[in-house]
Order: structure tokens, then sequence, then C-alpha cells
């Protein structure tokens, strides 16, 4: 037997030397990580979509509820365009303007509590943070064709897969029969376990980011919290990351609270993200990951941290369905909730 059939007859190996190598082609292949995974999400959702559809109608084809969903998609987005942007750009511009002149103002200095605070803020030169943090949000603007065209690349390549959905399928199932089909059948099953964990957790990430804004959104409105649109597009982006995000917009919510109605607005927010926290934990991630592995809050923070630092921004969103991913791979858990059996180790009496 020659050295090439003792390595496609040791299926472990082969699979693990196949997974490196796939990881560093999506290391070299970096630069275009956005568009992979913007590609991946909107065929993901789009596909779950028809099957839903699909098992009501069984004979309804795919491009029948694609195309009216996407066409909806594409009008809706130009309204938003159109009408809400240049509101989203004026609040968030006015809310920075606000609470510059709410840290410069007297009753913050005159305020012996809020006066420890405000000196702090003066050694860590604040003034000069928030100049850079608008020239970065600025630099982000500019860059927003770049990342324009990634969206609407993605997005015509998610149609085109979802409305020929059965025919990619009939398409790809023909690499299982040809030479190499080993290898067609270690990168499917890899494929299988991605779908089955990173995208079954980014949707149900998806849909708590949902429910956190709408439910922070209409807190706020209550309040008569102002830049509404901008503090709710930033709870939603802030949700995505999960666990940390709902405390992370403590931090912004809290300094604008208290710009409108002290530490009254203060405390309701706290109560506020605590309440959504709690809704989180025991309600939201129970019935939308109940089909999943649930992180202990320590390895979530420590995958957040080390994605973050290994792959920029896109790390906190998608760090946690890479790391259960793995974790399905490793066996550690499978993602239908089946626990890993224990092992019993027995001991002989020695006489």
């Amino acid at each position: 037997m020659s050295l090439y059939d003792k390595f496609v007859e040791n299926k472990r190996l082969r699979r693990f030397v196949l997974l490196l190598f796939v990881v560093v082609v999506f290391y070299l292949l970096r630069s275009m990580m956005s568009m992979f995974l913007l590609t991946f999400t909107f065929t993901f959702l789009s596909v779950q979509l028809v099957r839903t559809v699909q098992k009501k109608f069984p004979r309804t084809k795919p491009a029948w509820v694609i195309a009216p969903v996407y066409l909806i998609i594409i009008g809706l987005l130009i309204f938003v365009i159109a009408n809400y942007i240049p509101q989203l750009i004026n609040q968030t511009a006015k809310m920075f303007s606000s609470l510059q002149k709410f840290y410069e103002s007297k009753e913050v200095r005159s305020n012996p509590y809020l006066d420890v605070i405000y000196n702090y803020l003066q050694q860590i030169n604040l003034d000069n943070q928030i100049k850079v943090a608008i020239t970065q949000v600025v630099n982000y603007i500019t860059s927003v064709g770049a990342v324009g065209f990634n969206i609407v690349i993605s997005f015509l390549l998610s149609f085109f897969y979802t409305s020929q959905v059965e025919q990619m399928n009939a398409f790809g199932r023909q690499f299982l029969d040809s030479k190499y089909s080993w290898l067609f059948s270690d990168l499917f099953y890899y494929g299988k376990k991605f779908v089955n964990t990173f995208g079954v957790v980014l949707e149900a990430q998806l849909m708590i980011a949902v429910v956190n804004t709408a439910l922070t959104t209409i807190t706020l409105l209550f309040m008569g919290m102002p830049g509404i649109i901008a503090l709710s597009a930033m709870v939603f982006i802030l949700s995505l990351i999960p666990v940390a995000g709902v405390i992370i917009s403590l931090i912004p919510l809290s300094f604008v609270a208290y710009s409108v109605g002290g530490i009254r607005y203060v405390i309701y927010i706290v109560i506020m993200i605590v309440v959504i926290h709690l809704i989180e934990t025991y309600f939201l991630n129970p019935q939308f990951m109940s089909s999943m592995t649930h992180l202990p809050i320590f390895f979530t923070f420590v995958v957040l941290i080390v994605s973050e630092e290994l792959l920029g921004t896109w790390g906190l969103i998608i760090g946690i369905p890479i790391f259960v991913f793995f974790l399905d791979i490793l066996g550690v858990h499978s993602i239908g909730g089946h626990k890993p059996k224990k092992i019993r180790i027995k001991l002989k009496k020695t006489l």
C-alpha cells in the first residue's frame, strides 16, 4: 500500500490536514472575509426561509419565494437610505455635541462626585479622544463604498444560490462520486458541521439582537431620550456581540441618560439593561439556542478577547460561533445537544 493510500485510509489524519489547509486558505484570503461571512449569512437565512415555506407548500419553487423577498428588501433599503440615514448622521452628531457640552458644563464641575470623574477625564485627555473617535467615524463613513460593494456582491451571490438551491445541491453531489471523493466527502462533513453550528448560532444571535433592540427602543421612547435612531442602531450592532454586547451598551446609554435626566435616568437605564440581560439569559438564549452548547461566561469573554485580537471587529460577532464549531469538531459537544459520554474508569482491587 502506497503512502497516499495509507493517508486516504487514515480518516482522522486526512480530516485534520484538510481542516488545517482550509484554515490557512481563509487566513490568506482574510481581506475577503467580510464578503465570505456576509454571503454565508444572507444565503443561510434565505435558504432557511425557503425551507420553511416549502414545508407548508411543498411544490413551491425557491425563486417564487426569494425573488419577492429580495425585491421588498431592496425597496426597504432604498427607503431607509433616503429617509433615515441623514437623520442617523444628524442625531449622531448632535449626540456627540450634547455629550461634549455636558462634559464641559458648570453642573459637572460644581458636583463634588462628578468633579472627581471630570478630573480623571481631564487626565486621560477625553477631549482629544472624542476628536479621535469622530475622526475614526468619518474614516468609516468614507469607506462605506467598499463596505457597500461587499454587501451588494454578497446579496447578489446569496440570491443566485438560493434561487437555484436544488440545482446547486445536485451539482455539489456530483463531486462525491468523483475520483477524489474522499476529499469532497470530508469537505461536505466540515460544511455540514459549519452550517449546523455557525449558522444556527449566528441566526439565533441575530434574533436576540432584534428583540433586545426592540425592547431598548421602546424603553428609550418612553423615557423621551434624544437620537432614538442612532441609539437603536448602536444597540443593535452591540447586541450582535454575545453576552458582552448588552453590558457594553450600558456605558454610552448612561452618558446620554445623565445628560438628559440626571442620575434618575441613569438608574432607569441600569434597570432596563438588567431586565433585558435577564430576558436574554433566561428566555431568549434557551429559546433560540436550545440546540447548542451554552458556554460559561468566562469562556465567552476569553473567546471574545482572543477573536477580536485575531479577526478585528468581525471577531466579536463570529468568535463564539467559530469556537462552538471547533468544539463540535473535537467532539466536546454536539450541536444536537447530546452531551459527551462520561468515561468511567474501573479500578481493580489489588490484593
